[in-house]
């Protein structure tokens, strides 16, 4: 279930490695704890200098969010969403059903797609993270432009389950939430490493870079 350290770090990959001792002097106490605990932290979307990587901490509480940098040179352990789409778990949380009935038809789609959010990190680390009404969080690799009518079968299908499932469609220079995709909005909400800007098209890089 890990992935090779040295192939390029992605929004969502889980890393092992960072210490308390690494976090800036004014981290909050439940971030140094959580890192004292050995927990991962999850790669975000950011600009950073050569050697880091811009990485998020997770508290027990959903407010609990901690943007800090990490050095490469820290990493021990990554494993991406992909990594978790067949992972158990002895726990009965709606997220966690929805992703059993999703798996299938999701491997039969022909896209990668992992597993992120709270189920994807206690599915990675074993540390409780949801509860009876969490979403579940999916994200799809679509290097190749999907049309927004391939985005409505895709959404009909994830709202069959058992709980709601929020969907991130992961294109070269960014993401746009598949429900947006989906929806009759001409511009959807692309989130990048500068920023988060509105799109007619997610796969256009000249109108990504304009």
């Amino acid at each position: 279930m890990v992935s090779a350290v040295n192939d390029a770090l992605l929004p969502h990959d889980l890393l092992w490695g960072l210490t308390p001792r690494q976090l800036p002097a004014d981290a909050p106490a439940w971030a140094l704890a959580a890192m004292a605990a050995g927990q991962p932290v999850v790669v975000r979307r950011a600009p950073t200098a050569a050697g880091q990587v811009a990485v998020g901490v997770r508290g027990q509480q959903r407010e609990q969010r901690y943007a800090t940098l990490m050095t490469l040179a820290a990493i021990e352990r990554r494993v991406r969403p992909e990594d978790l789409r067949h992972a158990e778990s002895d726990q009965a949380w709606p997220a966690l059903q929805a992703l059993a009935e999703l798996r299938g038809p999701l491997d039969a789609c022909g896209w990668a797609w992992g597993v992120s959010g709270s189920a994807g990190f206690e599915l990675a680390s074993g540390v409780p993270a949801l509860h009876r009404h969490s979403d579940l969080d999916l994200i799809l690799r679509t290097a190749q432009p999907m049309s927004r009518e391939q985005a409505r079968a895709l959404l009909a299908l994830l709202d069959t389950a058992v709980c709601p499932v929020d969907m991130q469609l992961q294109v070269p220079h960014g993401a746009v939430a598949l429900r947006e995709w989906a929806g009759a909005s001409a511009r959807v909400l692309l989130k990048s490493a500068s920023g988060a800007r509105l799109v007619s098209d997610p796969w256009q890089p000249l109108e990504q870079v304009a």
